[in-house]
């Protein structure tokens, strides 16, 4: 299967079960504790690549996913919605698409807010006050009161990658060095 296929697959399962988890969350009352306890499993996904794994390699039946991702719900104090949530999902061999839902599922609460989403690759960690302040120029910039979600990549070496629906700025040091090698080929 084609890569770009993989993907249509992954976000139309992802968009599906975001907004089936965003309708039961905002019947429920429970938006913020849901988008909470999603960014608690992207980190826990961030942070183990053994949970990494489990989630993309299709050699684990749906017992043993459902059996794994029950325990480290119940490990990490995930319950109510979203523990039930990861459940189903694991159930229906869709874990491959988990990184997928969270990220649908804040979109969808972000424009539920009147707010925009912003995608931010940083080499480090961003401090309160760094976010605070790029929350604060992103809505200078756009108008609108902005979502940041922070991926950290060191392979950028510095600086930050920001996209914002189709926009994306980029003012990482690798791709400063890759201007500037490009620069020094043709002055040569």
């Amino acid at each position: 299967m084609p890569v770009a296929d993989t993907s249509q697959l992954i976000s139309g399962v992802a968009e599906r079960y975001a907004s089936s988890l965003f309708e039961l969350a905002l019947d429920a009352g429970s938006l913020e504790a849901v988008g909470a306890d999603l960014n608690r499993v992207q980190a826990l996904i961030d942070g183990s690549d053994d949970l990494k794994r489990l989630i993309v390699s299709p050699v684990f039946s749906a017992d043993d996913q459902f059996k794994a991702i029950s325990a480290v719900a119940e490990k990490a104090g995930i319950s109510g919605l979203v523990g039930n949530f990861l459940k189903v999902v694991a159930r229906n061999r869709r874990l491959f698409a988990l990184p997928g839902i969270i990220k649908a599922f804040r979109l969808i609460a972000a424009r539920h807010r009147g707010e925009i989403s912003a995608d931010v690759t940083s080499a480090h960690a961003l401090t309160q006050a760094q976010e605070t302040e790029l929350k604060a120029t992103l809505k200078g910039v756009t108008g609108k009161d902005v979502a940041i979600n922070v991926t950290v990549d060191s392979s950028i070496l510095g600086g930050l990658i920001v996209k914002v629906g189709s926009r994306q700025i980029d003012t990482s040091l690798r791709t400063k060095l890759s201007t500037l090698k490009l620069a020094l080929k043709e002055v040569g």
